[in-house]
C-alpha cells in the first residue's frame, strides 16, 4: 500500500551505548534538541509499545474540527498534548484509501504532538479518495492559513508543513501563493516529486535519469494507478471512468490480473490513457504524454514542479528521500533541491527508505536523526518572531 510508514526503525539502531555522544559530536546541534530527537525516532520505533517519550509525556488528544478559510468550510482532525504546543504543522498523508485515519498517519501525528506540535490533519478529498489533483492545493492553502492564524496552536506564528510523496507537490505550490507565502516557516517533504513527466516515466516503466544516464528499477505498480484514479474523472466518457476504476481495483489487489477485456471496451480517448499507462519505453512518453486527453494533460501542467518558480519559496526546506524508493526515484528530490533555494533547502537521502518502510544502517540512522532534529529546530524562536504574538 502506498503509504509512508515512513519511520519504522529498527529499535537495535538506539542501542548503542555511545549513540547519543557521537550524534551531539557530529550533529552539531543542542544537547537538549539532540535528545528529543533521539527520543522521538525511538517512539516512532516503538509503535503502539513503550517508549521513553510516551513514559514521560502525557497521552496527546485527538479532537474533529472544523475550521473556515478562503470561503470554504473544512473538516479534520487536531492533535495536541496537554503541553502549549511550541509550533503548529499541516500534515498530509499520501495518497492513502483511509485519508486522515490512516492508522500510521495518526501514530506520526501522536508522536509529533508528544513532541509538542500541534498537528492539523485536514480531511481533503483527494488524499482520502486516491485522486490527488490540483484541487488539493488551494485545500492545502486554506488549512494553513488557518492553522497558522491560531497564536494557541501556532505561537509567534510558527507554523510548517508535513507531506509524504504525490502531497509533497501540492504542499509546495501551496507555499508559493501570496497568502501563505511569507508565514510557511518550514516545509518537511519525504519521498516527493519534482518533474511529473519524469515521475510519471518511472511510474509506468521503471526508467529514470541520474544525470545523463538512464537508470532501471522495476517500479512498484501501485503510484501508476493512483495516477489513473487522481484523472480518471477527467475523461469524457462515464463508460471509460467506470472501467479505469474497475481496472484499478483489480490491479491494486493484483498486479497480474489481467485487464485486456477491459481495455477492449475503452473509447479512442480512454485507449490513449490506457497505451500511456501501459508503455514500457521510456523514449515514447513525450509522444504518449501528448496524446493524453486535454483535461489530463491540464492537470499535468498545474501539478508539476519544474516549471515553477520556486525561488520564490521562503520556508527552511527539509527533504527526505529513499535511494531504494520503487515508487518515486530519489532522483525527484535531488533535482528539486537543486531548484529550490540552496541556503534554505536540506536534503537527506536514506539507504534502505521504501516507499512503505525504513530500515537504515548506522549511518542513516544518523541522517534521520538529523533530518527529525533538523524539524524540532523550527519550535525554536528565531529572529523572524520578533514581534509576532
Amino acid at each position: 500500500m502506498e503509504y509512508m510508514n515512513l519511520f519504522t526503525l529498527q529499535k537495535r539502531l538506539l542501542l548503542y551505548p555511545y549513540f547519543l555522544a557521537l550524534l551531539m559530536l557530529l550533529g552539531g546541534c543542542t544537547l537538549s534538541r539532540g535528545y528529543e530527537a533521539l527520543l522521538v525516532l525511538a517512539d516512532i520505533a516503538a509503535g503502539d509499545g513503550k517508549s521513553r517519550l510516551k513514559s514521560k509525556t502525557p497521552d496527546p488528544r485527538r479532537t474533529a474540527v472544523t475550521f473556515a478559510a478562503g470561503g470554504r468550510t473544512y473538516g479534520g482532525d487536531l492533535y495536541r498534548s496537554v503541553d502549549a504546543p511550541l509550533a503548529g504543522i499541516l500534515l498530509l498523508p499520501g495518497a492513502a484509501k483511509e485519508g486522515k485515519d490512516d492508522p500510521r498517519l495518526k501514530a506520526f501525528a501522536i508522536t509529533l504532538a508528544r513532541a509538542r506540535f500541534a498537528v492539523l490533519v485536514p480531511d481533503l478529498e483527494g488524499f482520502r479518495s486516491l485522486r490527488v489533483g490540483s484541487g488539493d492545493i488551494v485545500g492545502t492553502v486554506d488549512a494553513f492559513a488557518w492553522l497558522a492564524s491560531r497564536s494557541d496552536l501556532s505561537p509567534h506564528g510558527r507554523a510548517g508543513i508535513c507531506a509524504f510523496s504525490y502531497a509533497a507537490g501540492p504542499a509546495i505550490l501551496a507555499a508559493l501563493d501570496s497568502r501563505i507565502n511569507d508565514r510557511v516557516r518550514f516545509i518537511l517533504a519525504v519521498g516527493g516529486y519534482y518533474d511529473l513527466a519524469s515521475t510519471l516515466t518511472f511510474f509506468t516503466t521503471g526508467y529514470f535519469r541520474e544525470g545523463r544516464e538512464w537508470r532501471h528499477r522495476e517500479p512498484n505498480h501501485y503510484g501508476k494507478w493512483v495516477f489513473v484514479l487522481s484523472n480518471v474523472d477527467l475523461l469524457s466518457d462515464p463508460t471509460d471512468r467506470e472501467l479505469f476504476r474497475i481496472a484499478a481495483e483489480r490491479k491494486m489487489a493484483d498486479i497480474k490480473a489481467p485487464i485486456d477485456d477491459l481495455a477492449a471496451r475503452l473509447s479512442p480517448e480512454g485507449q490513449s490513457l490506457f497505451m500511456f499507462i501501459e508503455n514500457q519505453d521510456p523514449l515514447k512518453v513525450p509522444l504518449l504524454m501528448g496524446r493524453l486527453p486535454e483535461a489530463i494533460r491540464r492537470e499535468i501542467a498545474a501539478l508539476t514542479l519544474a516549471d515553477k518558480e520556486l525561488s520564490l519559496i521562503r520556508a527552511r526546506i527539509l527533504l527526505i528521500h529513499g535511494l531504494d524508493d520503487d515508487i518515486i526515484s530519489y532522483t525527484e528530490s535531488v533535482v528539486l533541491a537543486h531548484a529550490l533555494p540552496t541556503e534554505t533547502t536540506r536534503l537527506y537521502l536514506l539507504r534502505g527508505l521504501m516507499h512503505v518502510e525504513l530500515k537504515p544502517g548506522l549511518i542513516d540512522g544518523f541522517k534521520m536523526w538529523r533530518a527529525v532534529s533538523a524539524l524540532l529546530r523550527e519550535q525554536e524562536a528565531d529572529s523572524s518572531d520578533k514581534g509576532k504574538k
